[in-house]
C-alpha cells in the first residue's frame, strides 16, 4: 500500500469530514443510559436540535440511517393502500418512492429529468384534480443529493394550501439539514426526515423525524405496521430523557458538540457560508466551460454541485484519477447519471481554503483525464472567494 502524506480530501456529499472537536466528544467513555447523567444529555440534545429544523415541536432521534427515518415518516402517518404523490427529482426520490410502494402505499410518481426540482404548479394541478382528497401525503426531497437540485418547499406548501387539500407534506432534509435554510414550522411541513452524517458533521448512525401536530394526529389513525419506528414510545420516553431501546450514547455526545458548533457560528451564518461556497464552485465549473447539472437558477444546491460532462468523457475516470493522484474522493453519478456526472460536496465542516484545495484537485484531474477546460475557471472561483 502506498503511504500518503497530508489529509484525505473527503469531498463527497456525505458522509462529510468530522471536526476534531466532535471526534474527541465521540471518544468519551460510555455511560449508563438509565442514569441521571444520560438523561441530562438526552434532554439537552432533544431541546437543541429543534432550532436546526426550525421547529418548536418534537424531534425523534433514531439509531438509524436516513433510510430508517424515511420509513418512520411513512409508517407513522399512513395506512395500507393510502395514495401518495411523489416526484422523480433524482436517485433518492426514486428510492423513497420504491420504499413507499414496498410498504403497500399507492404512489403517483410524477416523472422528471433529474435536472429540476419539484414544480409547485404540478403539485397544484395534481391536488386540484383530486376532488375526493384521496392523496394522503405529498413526498418531497428538499435537496436531491444525487443531482444538486433543491426543491422550493415554501412554494410547494403554498400550492397545497391554495388547492385547499389536506394532504400531509413529508420532506427529506437529509442533505440540506444544517447546510441550507430549512424552516419546518414556518413552511408548514408535517414530517421532516434528517440524518447525522452531512450538515451535522457526524458519522452515520442517527436518523431524525421532526413532527407537526397534524402529523401526530395522523399517527393516531395510521395503520401501517410499525414497532421499532413507532413514534409514541419514543416520545413518551423522551419526556424523561430516556429511550425505549439502547440509545447511541456516544453519537449523542457528538451531536451535542455539533450543535454547539452550529450555535457558535449561528445558523444564518452557516447557511450564508454554504451559499458562498456553492456559488464559488459553480463559478469554477462554468469558468472551465463545463455544465452544472441543475438547470434552474432558483434551485441550485448549497450542499453540493453535480458537474455534467459531455458524453465522450467518463466522469468515473475523472474521479478515479483525482483519487489516485490527489487523494480526494468525489461523489459518483448515481442511477442513470452513472459515468455522466461527478459531485463535489461542499457542506459541513468546510472553509475557503478547503474549497480552494478541492477545486484545484478537480482542475488538475480534469486536465489529466483529457477533459478540455479553460484554465481561467479556477481563478474565477478564487476571485469569488476573495470578494
Amino acid at each position: 500500500m502506498t503511504a500518503r502524506s497530508g489529509r484525505h480530501f473527503l469531498q463527497i456529499p456525505g458522509p462529510t469530514n468530522v471536526p476534531d472537536r466532535i471526534l474527541r466528544a465521540l471518544a468519551q467513555p460510555t455511560i449508563d443510559h438509565r442514569g441521571p447523567d444520560f438523561a441530562e444529555l438526552a434532554l439537552d440534545v432533544l431541546r437543541r436540535i429543534k432550532p436546526v429544523f426550525g421547529t418548536t415541536g418534537p424531534v425523534v432521534i433514531y439509531p438509524s440511517s436516513g433510510t430508517g427515518a424515511w420509513e418512520a415518516a411513512l409508517v407513522n402517518t399512513l395506512s395500507p393502500g393510502d395514495r401518495v404523490l411523489a416526484f422523480e427529482t433524482g436517485h433518492f426520490a426514486t428510492l423513497w418512492r420504491d420504499m413507499a410502494e414496498g410498504l403497500g402505499l399507492v404512489v403517483d410518481f410524477v416523472p422528471g429529468d433529474w435536472r429540476h426540482g419539484v414544480d409547485p404548479a404540478v403539485v397544484a394541478e395534481h391536488l386540484a384534480a383530486d376532488q375526493q382528497h384521496s392523496i394522503a401525503a405529498v413526498m418531497v426531497v428538499h435537496n436531491e443529493t444525487s443531482t444538486g437540485v433543491t426543491s422550493r418547499v415554501p412554494e410547494i406548501r403554498s400550492a397545497i394550501d391554495e388547492a385547499g387539500h389536506p394532504a400531509l407534506l413529508l420532506v427529506d432534509t437529509i442533505s440540506s439539514l444544517g447546510s441550507i435554510d430549512y424552516r419546518h414550522d414556518e413552511w408548514g411541513v408535517d414530517v421532516a426526515v434528517g440524518c447525522s452524517q452531512k450538515g451535522l458533521m457526524l458519522p452515520p448512525g442517527l436518523g431524525f423525524n421532526a413532527i407537526s401536530r397534524k402529523a401526530l394526529a395522523a399517527a393516531e389513525k395510521a395503520r401501517l405496521p410499525k414497532s421499532y419506528w413507532n413514534w409514541t414510545p419514543v416520545l413518551d420516553a423522551n419526556e424523561r430523557g430516556s429511550f425505549p431501546y439502547t440509545p447511541p450514547t456516544n453519537l449523542l455526545y457528538g451531536l451535542r458538540e455539533a450543535l454547539s458548533l452550529l450555535e457558535s457560528e449561528g445558523l444564518p451564518e452557516v447557511f450564508a457560508r454554504h451559499d458562498r461556497h456553492a456559488a464559488a464552485t459553480r463559478a469554477a465549473v462554468r469558468g472551465w466551460g463545463l455544465e452544472v447539472l441543475c438547470a434552474d437558477e432558483r434551485e441550485h444546491s448549497s450542499s453540493l454541485t453535480a458537474v455534467l460532462l459531455a458524453e465522450e468523457h467518463d466522469a468515473n475516470k475523472v474521479r478515479q484519477i483525482i483519487l489516485d493522484r490527489f487523494d480526494m474522493s468525489l461523489g459518483a453519478g448515481l442511477g442513470k447519471l452513472n459515468g455522466r456526472v461527478f459531485r463535489i460536496g461542499h457542506l459541513g465542516d468546510f472553509n475557503d481554503l478547503a474549497l480552494a484545495g478541492t477545486l484545484s484537485g478537480v482542475h488538475m484531474g480534469l486536465q489529466l483525464a483529457g477533459v478540455p477546460i479553460d484554465p481561467a475557471g479556477i481563478q474565477t472561483a478564487l476571485e469569488a472567494l476573495r470578494a
